[in-house]
């Protein structure tokens, strides 16, 4: 994958789309482990939702850039 995308002929970080869809893979597996009943067990949810987006991010960014 390369490592900028133009669009509009404007630059932009593949990291940026990246991160883009690790905000929707977050948000449908929030969803998921809300139906779970996961968050009772979490000590502070908020702090898990966003430990998720950033482990997910980071895979992302791993996946193109290693």
């Amino acid at each position: 994958m390369p490592r900028e995308i133009s669009f509009f002929d404007a630059y932009i970080p593949t990291l940026l789309l990246l991160v883009l869809v690790a905000g929707a893979l977050a948000l449908v597996a929030d969803r998921l482990l809300v139906r779970i009943g996961l968050y009772s067990l979490v000590w502070h949810p908020a702090l898990f939702r966003v430990s998720l987006f950033v482990c997910l991010a980071a895979l992302l960014g791993l996946y193109v850039y290693a």
